[in-house]
């Protein structure tokens, strides 16, 4: 057989364009947006049938697929980074009204964006064979083959952005893709896949919008070569479970509760804002986010005031409000975690600096931006990943205190140090057990550099040239 493409009459454009592009199936669900509790769309309810069939698709186009090689796989992921900016404005819209997440701020329009970027940086590493031995007695290379079909199973949070982490490294070194969305953000992941199967070859890239059965399908489908999956430890550990017939390859980005430690000589007023967004990104529903903040009894006071100061003046509401930078949590579920977290954190005692206040009788899931300070750090909001916009401030006395308390917890996928001395901030960082560790800034990924997780928040590293191996099988060559 040979490739063919999926051809549109004409390029998708609005969000309606990208609605209309879905194709319906036998069964279908309401998807409400978040913020206004209005439908936005029906989602395709796929079965085990029809991930038969993508699977089985994805298979068969998939050897012709890696024959390509490199640099012609390589100009189809830019033609799709072209066909992602020609639609931004209208994902932008679909993903807002489905995630809720504000257009504005690093939100909707920022993650249309990083889609597009990822997907050309993706484009552009180089993977050369590399030589291991070269001497006398004989030379040895390193390459890296397609692995096959990838499964890819994607959370609610970032949609669209982590679709693209997954899919784009793995078409770019020869793998098919067959893809699993959260149940609560299938159209973005729906629309997206319409948009780039406009510049892709039939087949190459499928989504089966189902329930939990599909996903546990894909996770144990024996034709499936490798899972990647960003969400709940929980359900990771499910997934290793049921990789375990078929010794297939995993990727796991899992749960967080990344730890920030401000040392005594940072500057409360010049590090707030930076602090505010590295808690508070996407409303505080980021694996990666800052969760859990130490500050030095030094500056508590003054970094407590600053914050404040911000999130004060953070506008949250409907995210097609252009005004907007906060928006609703994606989820009454995601709701109830908080604000039972929050609640536990005021019956001890703690002291609600912002928030804390959810307004009533009103729709969407809005939850205020909440600081909540003077916590003991065995209380839950602490102890416990809350994943929504409720930072607790932590006080302590010395950086061993603040080190020991940041590594006490089995997760570790990010943390970060603030400091106004970068060679003391560097020495703290070197003790901190999580797969990123950044100075003055929180979250701050980037596609050159590989990102991965310690301890319980999962194994095996995404982005750049790393990334691209992770999503290959390596063979040595000796001759």
């Amino acid at each position: 057989m040979s490739l063919t493409f999926t051809t549109q009459e004409s390029p998708l454009v609005s969000h309606t364009d990208l609605l209309n592009a879905i194709a319906p199936s036998d069964a279908s669900r309401p998807i409400l947006d978040p913020a206004t509790g209005e439908v936005v769309a029906a989602a395709p309810v796929h079965t085990l049938a029809d991930l038969e069939a993508a699977v089985a698709s994805a298979r068969l186009v998939q050897p012709e697929w890696a024959a390509l090689g490199h640099a012609e796989r390589s100009a189809y992921l830019m033609r799709a980074a072209d066909a992602v900016d020609a639609a931004a404005e209208g994902l932008a819209e679909l993903l807002s009204r489905e995630q809720g997440k504000p257009l504005n701020g690093p939100n909707a329009r920022f993650e249309v964006g990083a889609c597009a970027a990822w997907l050309r940086a993706t484009a552009s590493f180089e993977l050369e064979p590399e030589v291991l031995v070269d001497d006398d007695g004989g030379r040895a290379e390193l390459h890296y083959r397609p692995l096959g079909v990838v499964g890819a199973i994607g959370p609610w949070n970032w949609p669209m952005m982590i679709s693209i982490w997954q899919l784009a490294p793995a078409l770019r070194m020869g793998n098919t893709v067959v893809m699993k969305p959260s149940e609560y953000t299938p159209l973005s992941v729906l629309a997206l896949a319409a948009v780039l199967n406009q510049a892709l070859p039939a087949g190459v890239l499928h989504v089966v919008s189902g329930g939990r059965d599909v996903g546990e399908a894909l996770a144990g489908h024996a034709d499936i070569d490798k899972v990647m999956f960003t969400g709940s430890t929980a359900t990771g550990k499910a997934i290793i479970r049921s990789s375990a017939d078929t010794v297939k390859r995993l990727t796991l980005e899992l749960g967080g509760n990344d730890a920030g430690i401000v040392l005594p000589d940072a500057d409360p007023a010049g590090i707030a804002e930076d602090l505010f967004w590295g808690a508070f990104i996407n409303t505080g529903q980021t694996c990666a986010a800052l969760k859990r903040l130490y500050v030095h009894e030094d500056i508590y006071d003054a970094v407590v005031d600053a914050l404040a100061g911000v999130a004060n003046a953070m506008p949250m509401g409907v995210g097609l409000d252009e005004n907007n930078v906060l928006g609703p949590l994606q989820n009454q579920a995601q709701f109830t975690i908080v604000a039972d977290l929050v609640q536990a954190a005021k019956d001890a005692g703690a002291r609600i600096v912002t928030g804390g206040n959810p307004a009533s009788g009103q729709p969407g899931y809005f939850y205020p931006a909440t600081l909540v300070a003077d916590i003991e750090n065995d209380n839950p909001l602490v102890a416990q990943e809350q994943f929504g916009p409720a930072l607790p401030i932590i006080r302590y006395s010395t950086v061993d205190e603040a080190v020991a308390m940041a590594n006490a917890l089995d997760v570790g996928l990010g943390a970060s140090v603030w400091s106004s001395n970068k060679d003391a901030a560097l020495a703290v960082a070197a003790r901190i057990e999580a797969g990123s560790v950044w100075i003055n800034k929180h979250g701050a990924i980037d596609p050159r550099v590989p990102f991965g997780g310690a301890k319980q928040s999962g194994y095996g590293l995404e982005f750049g040239v790393e990334g691209l191996k992770a999503l290959g099988t390596p063979q040595v060559l000796s001759y």
